[in-house]
């Protein structure tokens, strides 16, 4: 764990730290990525887990569009830049070690490419898998024939 992070451990209610210091000592693991769960804002639904790096979460903590990077294209991936189902930044937090970020989102639609309101849809119980819900909208509705998706 980071210097910056033991420090925070310490830290008072309502302390202030520079957004540069903190951000240079995010734990990005070999690849310069960190995972970051978006999460409703209002209802705490858990909607997706994403990467980000560094240009990303900068990008989104400037913007309040939630942009993340895409490991399959190798590039930025604004959230809903093809499907229109955006998410807008309410507020982001790293967890103790600063290893996980944790976005609390307003989420345009669904979020999972499935046209699911979450990517966790697969509940695992005792003896089997059970899908818990239905897509919202058809995902060629969302990305077309050519099925990009974001």
């Amino acid at each position: 764990m980071s210097d910056t992070f033991k420090r925070l451990e310490q830290a008072g209610v309502d302390s202030r730290h520079p957004l540069e210091e903190i951000l240079a000592s995010v734990r990005f693991n070999a690849e310069g990525l960190i995972p970051a769960i978006a999460q409703q804002h209002d209802s705490g639904e858990v909607l997706m887990m994403a990467w980000m790096n560094r240009e990303a979460l900068e990008e989104t903590l400037k913007t309040g569009r939630v942009c993340y990077w895409s490991r399959s294209r190798g590039k930025l991936w604004r959230k809903g830049e093809s499907s229109g189902q955006q998410q807008h930044l309410e507020r982001a937090a790293l967890d103790c070690d600063g290893d996980t970020l944790l976005l609390q989102v307003e989420q345009t639609g669904p979020a999972c490419h499935t046209g699911r309101r979450s990517c966790f849809y697969v509940a695992l119980e005792e003896d089997r898998a059970r899908i818990t819900s239905a897509p919202l909208i058809d995902p060629t509705i969302l990305y077309g024939a050519s099925g990009k998706q974001d």
